[in-house]
C-alpha cells in the first residue's frame, strides 16, 4: 500500500487527542487575535471617514494644519466664496465645525463632549439632514438633529424621540429642542454628533469669528474633471487653504490615524504578537511531534522514503492544523464582532477578503513552523537511532 503524506500526518497529530487540542487551540488564540486586531483597525479606519464619506462633494477645502475631522483648525470663508468662480464649479457650503457640551435629557448633572456640525440645512449635498420635514424643522430656531447611532451615555434620546417626537436639552448652557434623527455613527474620535444650521451653530458657539469655517465643500458640474479644478483652485488660491478631491480628503483622515497616532502601530503589533504566538505554539508541537515519532521516521527513510517525502508529512501536518485551528477561531471573531458592534457602535464587520487574508497568514504561520521543526528531521540517521 502506498503511503500518502497526509494521511501519515494526520494519524500523527491525532493519535494524541490532548497534543491536538493544545495545537488547535494555540492557532485559533493566533487567528483569533490577528482577526481581532485587524477588525479594530478597519473600524477605525471606515468610522474615522464617515463624515467625508457621507457628505455631497466633490473638493473640499481644509486648513493646511487641520490634521482630522475632530474639531479642525479653520480658516476664512472667503477662500471658499473664490473658489465657487472658477469654471466647472456648480455650487459651494461653509461647514462649521466644534466640540460643545451636551447635558444628559434624563440626568442634567451629566455632561460630555459633543461633535457638533453646522451647515445650510437646504443644500443638497447633506443628505444626513433627512426629509423635508426634518430640513424645515432645523432651520428654526436652537433645532437641531441627533445621530441616533451615537453612545447610549448620552441619554435615551432615540427611545424619548420614539415617544414623544421631541426632546429638549442643553448644549454649550443654551436650551435646544431635538427636532429629528439621523444615522452615522460613532468613531475612535467621535462618541456622538449633532448637526444643526449655520445660524444655530452660531449661536451656540457666540464667540467664534462669523467668517471662520473648518471645511468648504465644493460640488462641480457633471462631468468636470476633480482634479484639474483642484490644480486651477490651487494655483490661484493662497495657501492658506489646501484643495483636495473627494478620495484625498479621505485618504487625509486615514493617514492621520495610521501615521501620526500609535493606534495603527498598536494593531499592527497586535497581528505581529498573534503570529507570534501561534508560531511558537505551532513549532513546539510539532518538534515535540517529530522527536517522539523520531524511530518511524527512520524506519521510513532506511525504506528509501526520501527526506522530501518526510518533509511533506511536517508540512502537511502545519497545514492540517492551520485549516483545523482556523475555523475556531474564525467562529469567536464572528461572535467577538457582534458583540463589539452592539457595544460600541463601530463598523466592525468579517468580510471575506479578511477571512482569506487571515487564512493565508495561518498557513503561512503554520508552515514557517513546520519548516523549523524539518531541521530535527533533516538528521534523523537510522544507523544512528536503532
Amino acid at each position: 500500500m502506498k503511503l500518502r503524506p497526509g494521511r501519515i500526518a494526520w494519524l500523527q497529530i491525532s493519535h494524541q487527542p490532548l497534543r491536538l487540542l493544545a495545537a488547535v487551540l494555540g492557532v485559533a488564540f493566533a487567528v483569533l487575535l490577528i482577526f481581532v486586531q485587524l477588525g479594530f483597525q478597519s473600524a477605525l479606519y471606515d468610522s474615522s471617514v464617515r463624515w467625508h464619506t457621507s457628505l455631497g462633494y466633490d473638493l473640499a477645502l481644509i486648513s493646511p494644519k487641520a490634521t482630522y475631522i475632530v474639531n479642525p483648525p479653520g480658516f476664512p470663508r472667503n477662500r471658499l466664496y473664490q473658489a465657487a468662480g472658477f469654471p466647472g464649479v456648480a455650487s459651494v457650503t461653509p461647514v462649521y465645525i466644534n466640540i460643545g457640551t451636551w447635558r444628559n435629557p434624563d440626568n442634567p448633572a451629566e455632561s460630555r463632549n459633543i461633535f457638533v456640525m453646522g451647515f445650510d440645512p437646504t443644500d443638497r449635498g447633506f443628505a444626513l439632514a433627512g426629509d423635508a420635514d426634518q430640513i424645515r424643522l432645523l432651520q428654526k430656531r436652537d433645532k437641531v438633529l441627533f445621530d441616533r447611532l451615537s453612545r447610549s451615555e448620552f441619554g435615551p434620546v432615540v427611545k424619548r424621540m420614539e415617544d414623544t417626537g421631541s426632546v429638549s436639552t442643553e448644549l454649550n448652557n443654551r436650551d435646544v429642542e431635538i427636532v429629528g434623527l439621523y444615522s452615522l455613527g460613532t468613531s475612535f474620535g467621535i462618541d456622538g454628533s449633532i448637526i444643526t444650521s449655520d445660524l444655530n451653530f452660531r449661536r451656540l458657539f457666540p464667540d467664534r469669528s462669523p467668517s471662520r469655517i473648518e471645511i468648504g465643500l465644493i460640488r462641480l458640474e457633471p462631468g468636470a474633471d476633480p482634479e484639474a479644478i483642484r490644480d486651477s483652485i490651487i494655483a490661484e488660491v493662497p495657501g492658506d487653504v489646501r484643495v483636495l478631491t473627494k478620495a484625498e480628503f479621505v485618504q487625509h483622515e486615514v493617514d492621520y490615524w495610521s501615521n501620526s497616532t500609535p493606534i495603527g502601530y498598536v494593531f499592527g503589533l497586535g497581528v505581529a504578537m498573534g503570529l507570534a504566538v501561534g508560531m511558537i505554539v505551532v513549532y513546539q508541537i510539532l518538534f515535540s511531534d517529530v522527536q517522539d515519532h523520531i524511530k518511524e521516521f527512520a524506519t521510513l527513510k532506511a525504506m528509501g522514503y526520501s527526506g522530501f517525502f518526510l518533509s511533506r508529512v511536517v508540512l502537511n501536518e502545519a497545514l492540517q492544523l492551520a485549516v483545523i485551528g482556523f475555523v475556531p477561531g474564525l467562529l469567536i471573531s464572528l461572535f467577538i464582532y457582534n458583540q463589539a458592534t452592539t457595544v460600541t457602535n463601530l463598523p466592525l464587520e468579517m468580510t471575506w477578503q479578511r477571512g482569506a487574508t487571515v487564512l493565508g497568514l495561518t498557513i503561512l504561520m503554520c508552515a514557517v513552523s513546520g519548516l523549523l521543526a524539518l531541521r530535527k528531521l533533516r538528521s534523523v540517521d537510522p544507523a544512528a537511532v536503532f
